[in-house]
């Protein structure tokens, strides 16, 4: 059994830093291990103008751990009052990597997402033409569409149609969830990529459910049947260049998880790397964990790999994580993927 795995540092493409004493909280978890990450933009007001991002970026460079290198690639949060000229001369500047699409309604503080897509045509056509990501929270808001269903439901009446009309926009699926983003997303071509995250590779909705509600496995997209759990697992560990990690680590603290509604999001930056590695070596591909966590991230979004390295290294004691993050906001749980964790990050 292999005992050893040296890897190029990770990066995260999808993550929630959130603002202020969260922000300074949780963000040495992710810097502690990733290169870079993109971060999220949707605060409250989001981030939907170059100004807001370098603002909100020097935010996040300032609540880095003296040393870190960790860079936060930017996002601007997609409305239907975005300006074409504001995204064009943000991608000029090198300040902004993508622009998130949240349908209104569809996640945490997405209130201000897109209703009518034909009022964000011009936008998506200057983020074609500019090769601009587009980073899509694939989920139909509609209230007759069942929530386990909303995402095969976006693909074939948004996204697909999005695709279609804009020729040359590269989109990035977020956290899929189902067998038919993975097909969708390997059918594609180079201008389709998708994020897996960590905790979709390891629960699926009896996780959240049997037994009682587990507000902690809570999540948007929600976890789905098994069989769409194991197609994720299957894609990840495939090597195929459309697929790489996007975490989408999402802290709330304990006070609004164990809600009467409670918030969505699993936080797994703390542990997402030795998770990574058990899933990883149960499919077999731990020869492949560098391309889905390090090499196809910065291939689709034409960037260098990262020149560091890390080192996990596989240990008979399970390793034992903190249950939660005490932060200045309140106590964040840390996700429990329900067996212990032999993989550690060394150093």
């Amino acid at each position: 059994m292999e005992n050893s795995l040296t890897l190029r540092l990770p990066d995260d493409w999808h993550l929630h830093l959130r603002d202020g004493a969260m922000l300074r909280g949780v963000l040495p978890e992710t810097a502690r291990h990733f290169g870079r990450a993109i971060v999220m933009p949707n605060l409250v007001p989001p981030v939907v103008t170059a100004a807001q991002a370098a603002a909100y970026r020097t935010r996040i460079l300032a609540a880095l751990p003296e040393g870190a290198a960790f860079e936060p690639l930017m996002t601007l949060y997609l409305t239907e009052e975005t300006d074409p000229a504001d995204i064009r001369a943000a991608a000029a500047s090198g300040l902004v990597a993508a622009v998130k699409l949240y349908p209104a309604g569809a996640t945490t503080n997405s209130q201000s997402g897109v209703r009518d897509f034909d009022r964000v045509r011009a936008v998506l056509e200057t983020m074609a033409e500019i090769g601009l990501p587009l980073c899509t929270h694939g989920e139909v808001t509609t209230p007759e569409v069942d929530i386990f269903d909303r995402e095969a439901v976006f693909i074939d009446t948004v996204l697909d149609p999005i695709r279609r009309a804009t020729p040359g926009l590269r989109v990035v699926m977020e956290h899929i969830t189902t067998a038919e983003g993975v097909a969708y997303a390997r059918s594609g071509g180079t201008d389709l990529g998708a994020t897996i995250t960590t905790h979709h590779l390891i629960i699926n909705r009896n996780h959240i459910l049997v037994g009682g509600i587990r507000p902690h496995y809570y999540c948007l997209p929600v976890a789905k049947r098994e069989h769409h759990r194991l197609a994720l697992r299957r894609a990840a560990t495939s090597g195929e260049g459309c697929f790489f990690l996007g975490t989408d680590s999402a802290p709330h603290v304990d006070a609004l998880k164990e809600h009467a509604c409670g918030c969505a999001g699993c936080f797994t930056a703390t542990n997402t790397l030795s998770c990574l590695a058990h899933v990883f070596e149960e499919e077999g591909a731990l020869d492949r964990l560098e391309a889905f966590a390090s090499l196809n991230g910065p291939a689709f979004y034409r960037l260098p790999p990262n020149k560091g390295r890390i080192r996990l290294t596989r240990h008979d004691t399970p390793h034992s994580y903190p249950k939660k993050l005490f932060t200045e906001a309140g106590p964040v749980t840390v996700f429990d993927p329900g067996f212990p964790l032999h993989w550690v990050v060394e150093g």
